[in-house]
């Protein structure tokens, strides 16, 4: 990978063709007035030294000198290197929940903002706080799926966000268990640091003992934290269409619940916090949560980042810039004799 530290330096570039553009004018200027004089080809057996082509290598050389320099300017940069450091920190898995319905509103409207949305604009916000701690992400339903394994990676982390969606787990459901037990094994082997759970949900949980498993994790000292996620009084789940929502055989709408007994019982269970998403900062009080557990040391993984490239620019302009002081305006002497242009040519 190429690219530039400073790429508002490459405007420089447009000095090149001014320069080109006066230098034209330049030799014009010289030849009108050379004119004023008498005849060309009787001036130029006056000067028979003068090149009519050294000075087009001198400015061809300069150019290439400035052409060189601005890049130099631009900060080039190329491939990438990884390194490895120690920093302070925890480790964090979130278990997001993607079943339908996460589809329904995050609040009382039906038309407001469905809870897999909101639950991914909060898990960013989260993200960005995490400082120089290790993430991962767990998505569930009937199931429970490793989306991104634990990162320092911030950055792929806020990527695989955005193709989040209720598709993702073929069955369906809402097994809190069973995402609390796959994050529980999701951590970093032999790691000392402290580690914490964040599950993001409905609470509707119908497929395990969500609350057990979160008892499990809390003695092998892995806090659980939930953001619950949704509204009380219930909701619609659209199916895609305006107007158009889930319903039963009876034909029914059917209304999911933010089960907030549920979510509260099984932080409870994890020695966590359970925090309503409606709260507005409901993703403050995650944060001073996890701020709760000692940091201890972790390597975190490698960052990459480019290797500067403009020394060898450097030297290729000053090597330019050397030949261009040994090119003379004159003829080069044991040259004299060879004619490489017509008299046209040389009189240019």
């Amino acid at each position: 990978m190429f690219s530039f530290g400073n790429p508002n330096a490459l405007y420089l570039l447009l000095l090149i063709p001014l320069v080109l553009a006066i230098f034209v004018l330049a030799r014009r200027t010289r030849q009108k007035k050379l004119k004023q004089y008498g005849n060309i080809e009787v001036l130029s057996t006056l000067m028979p030294d003068v090149s009519a082509y050294k000075p087009w290598i001198k400015i061809s050389v300069m150019m290439f000198a400035l052409l060189i320099i601005v890049i130099m300017i631009a900060r080039p940069r190329a491939g990438s290197k990884e390194e490895t450091v120690k920093v302070r920190g925890i480790e964090v898995m979130v278990a997001l929940d993607v079943s339908n319905s996460m589809l329904a509103s995050s609040s009382d409207s039906p038309s407001g903002v469905s809870r897999l949305q909101k639950s991914k604009l909060m898990l960013e916000k989260l993200i960005n706080k995490l400082g120089d701690d290790k993430v991962g992400l767990i998505v569930f339903a009937g199931n429970a799926y490793t989306q991104l394994p634990i990162t320092s990676d911030f950055i792929s982390a806020k990527m695989f966000l955005s193709s989040i969606s209720t598709e993702m787990v073929p069955t369906q459901g809402t097994a809190i268990g069973a995402a609390i037990k796959l994050a529980m094994n999701s951590f970093t082997p032999n790691e000392n640091s402290q580690k914490a759970i964040i599950i993001i949900t409905d609470g509707e949980n119908h497929e395990d003992d969500a609350i057990g498993m979160a008892k499990d994790a809390q003695e092998k000292g892995i806090q659980v934290n939930v953001i619950g996620i949704g509204s009380p009084k219930g909701a619609p789940i659209p199916l895609g269409r305006p107007g158009e929502f889930l319903k039963d055989d009876n034909g029914q709408v059917v209304t999911t619940y933010l089960n907030e007994q549920m979510a509260q019982d099984i932080a409870k269970a994890g020695k966590g916090t359970y925090v309503s998403a409606s709260d507005n900062d409901a993703v403050d009080v995650v944060d001073d949560q996890l701020k709760t557990l000692a940091k201890s040391d972790i390597e975190k993984t490698v960052y990459s980042k480019h290797d500067e490239q403009f020394p060898i620019f450097a030297w290729i302009a000053l090597v330019v810039l050397i030949v261009e002081i040994f090119i003379l305006d004159r003829k080069i002497s044991w040259l004299k004799d060879i004619n490489f242009f017509s008299k046209n040519e040389q009189n240019k």
